[in-house]
């Protein structure tokens, strides 16, 4: 019989029918070890499959189509239904958050290349940025271990930990003071920005010496041309307010914020979990840092935020946009957002930039 083994297997074809795969398909899957035959008869390497191998063919099938790569692939069809659908979800959260880089990079080199030479990009001569910064100790730390700074072109937040975090933070953004007024290179600004990382990292670890200390760093460097490039890492924020309606452009580096994109927590739980400051990257640590890097497009009219924990861990982000919206100017609203989180107790220090970007006046 050509439907059937003696022990009610299926033989590849019946198989392949039954799943909508082809016996190619199949046997590429049993070489890359993603789905292996119930029996293989030693005499003629036929393959045979059970009828319950038939959802986990479609499993892999559906995951080599979303280009899932095949480590994961492996792990994922042998977990039970919910650890693989968290893992699916975590997965497409990925790769999401890698097209918006490779969207946002390949948009901006488009804008390089098509421009002629010598002639002015897109916002090189008529968009500036408008700023404030301020860092405040709170009400309830001892010590402010927060940087904040603002200036032409760069804008950084630093949150140290630590018995000498304020110098690590003071140490990440002075590193980063020369990008204010180097002119960046024309489709070179992230690796510019990558340099200048390197750079913040030694500085922190120069500065902390054998202290168990370290910090985040969020910044942006106005390229000129009509985008912003993020350094990131740790869990310090970057959001820009753009017709009244707020977007977070960065991603914790957190303990919490992983087991979110996992689905292991949601994010109201993830606000109030014990565990929501525990940091998975930062600077100092002994591994060389993972920051995020990328190129954000802007427009006239947007208003930037970077803060520290100490603000948006307070503030709830519906008053965070009402006070961004409602300030006449950054300082403003510096001085708002700064008020708010002491209003709220201030049990942390508070970094906060607040920046416009506008067209120049003639």
């Amino acid at each position: 019989m050509e439907h059937t083994h003696e022990q009610g297997m299926l033989t590849i074809g019946a198989f392949a029918r039954a799943c909508r795969l082809s016996p190619k398909a199949l046997r590429l899957y049993d070489e890359l070890e993603l789905l292996r035959p119930a029996r293989v008869d030693p005499h003629t390497g036929y393959r045979y499959y059970t009828a319950g191998q038939l959802e986990q063919a479609r499993l892999v099938a559906w995951l080599r189509r979303l280009a899932m790569p095949l480590a994961e692939i492996r792990r994922v069809v042998g977990l039970p239904p919910h650890a693989a659908a968290r893992e699916i979800r975590a997965y497409w959260a990925r790769v999401e958050a890698e097209t918006a880089v490779r969207r946002d990079l390949a948009a901006f080199l488009v804008e390089e290349l098509r421009a002629p030479d010598g002639a002015p990009r897109k916002g090189h001569t008529m968009l500036e940025l408008h700023y404030a910064a301020r860092s405040d100790r709170g009400l309830v730390r001892t010590a402010d271990q927060d940087t904040a700074y603002a200036g032409r072109r760069l804008l950084a937040v630093a949150d140290g930990y630590g018995p000498a975090g304020a110098s690590a933070s003071g140490a990440a953004v002075e590193a980063l003071r020369f990008l204010d007024t180097a002119e960046p290179p024309a489709g070179g600004v992230l690796n510019l920005l990558e340099d200048a990382l390197h750079g913040a990292t030694q500085a922190v670890r120069d500065a902390t010496g054998p202290e168990e200390a370290g910090t985040t760093l969020t910044a942006l460097l106005w390229t000129g041309e009509g985008h912003l490039a993020l350094v990131h890492i740790g869990d310090s924020r970057a959001y820009v307010l753009r017709d009244g309606e707020l977007f977070r452009i960065t991603h914790d580096h957190t303990l919490v914020q992983s087991m979110v994109d996992e689905g292991r927590l949601t994010p109201e739980e993830a606000a109030s979990h014990p565990q929501r400051s525990l940091l998975l990257r930062a600077l100092g640590t002994d591994t060389p840092p993972a920051a995020d890097l990328r190129l954000h497009e802007a427009r006239a009219g947007d208003r930037y935020l970077l803060c520290s924990d100490g603000l948006y861990g307070v503030v709830a982000e519906d008053l965070l946009r009402t006070l961004l919206a409602d300030a006449a100017d950054p300082e403003a609203a510096v001085t708002g957002l700064v008020d708010a989180a002491r209003a709220e107790g201030g049990p942390d220090n508070i970094g906060c930039v607040v920046a416009d970007l506008t067209e120049r006046a003639a």
